[in-house]
């Protein structure tokens, strides 16, 4: 007992020598840490605070005089009819594309999961405009649907066919903007949904067609309730990325014809870096697509988790 007693309170039971307390973090993550977390305060962090602080602000373009108006720039929005127009643009434009481009995609991620000749190129083809970016995707459009020397009417008088005013018209501008947006989130959503459909144990489609599943059947009661992380994530990333949307709308149509394709993003640079130059009120609409985003993603978050638990 007197032995026992007498040993550092660090030794070891089993091999009687003495054994540093390991520390409850490393500091060599720090190091790892440190590019990462600069860059987010320099880049992410500091400029939201920025803009915080501009939205309650007039600035003069070329003085930069700073004038503090309180709340007055959001309490402008209410009677601004352009702001409403491009909060209906963005709500229009998320509703039509994030279902479409999940449902193509992952149409297309089972018929690249199967058996399909020359899948390994079709695959590059329709992940292509992931990796250029979205100005190069926008120029790629203005050639596709000008209405003089685009394609879509080039072949559309071909056939026979009535060209759509696909730059002069609301309508046909914002069927331009949801299509050049869906070749864009297709290729994203089909490599997430793939890569969850590769995880899918097919021990249990085998045992679903043991037991005489069909195909359908197989699909609904295996494949779909299995890709819900998946779906849960391509869900938040597209509705943010319909929130967000700037390059694609700013070079296919500059918002137009008139406002029939503004949306808020855009709306918010012109109003900042625009003829206007007014960067507080800019600032504010950016504000108000911080917060938009954010309540969808806790609203689905908390959504997916009760799910979850209740499963």
């Amino acid at each position: 007992m007197t032995a026992v007693s007498a040993l550092p309170a660090t030794s070891s039971p089993a091999g009687g020598g003495s054994r540093r307390r390991r520390p409850r973090w490393d500091r060599s993550a720090i190091a790892f840490l440190a590019p990462a977390l600069v860059l987010s305060i320099g880049f992410l962090i500091i400029p939201m605070v920025a803009a915080f602080v501009y939205s309650t602000a007039k600035i003069a373009p070329l003085s930069g005089k700073i004038t503090w108006l309180g709340l007055e720039n959001y309490a402008t929005m209410f009677d601004d009819p352009v702001f409403y127009r491009s909060l209906l643009n963005t709500a229009l434009f998320m509703v039509i594309t994030v279902p479409l481009s999940m449902a193509v995609g992952l149409a297309l991620a089972v018929l690249m999961n199967s058996v399909l000749p020359g899948r390994k190129v079709v695959r590059t083809i329709i992940y292509l405009p992931l990796v250029i970016s979205g100005v190069a995707v926008g120029l790629i459009g203005t050639f596709l649907f000008n209405e003089t020397i685009g394609v879509f009417n080039g072949l559309a008088t071909s056939l026979g066919l009535p060209n759509a005013s696909w730059q002069s018209s609301g309508i046909p501008a914002f069927a331009s903007l949801v299509l050049i947006t869906l070749w864009i989130r297709v290729g994203f959503t089909m490599i997430i949904y793939l890569a969850g459909l590769q995880a899918v144990p097919q021990e249990l489609y085998e045992s679903a067609s043991v037991e005489g599943a069909s195909g359908w059947q197989s699909f609904r009661f295996i494949t779909f309730p299995l890709l819900g992380p998946s779906t849960f994530f391509l869900l938040i990333m597209n509705v943010i990325y319909s929130f967000q949307v700037f390059d694609t709308v700013f070079v296919l149509t500059n918002g137009g014809p008139g406002v029939a394709t503004e949306v808020l993003g855009t709306y918010a640079y012109k109003t900042a870096f625009g003829p206007a130059r007014d960067q507080g009120y800019g600032a504010a609409i950016g504000v108000v697509i911080f917060f938009l985003t954010l309540i969808f993603t806790i609203v689905q978050w908390r959504t997916n988790r009760n799910r979850d638990e209740t499963a």
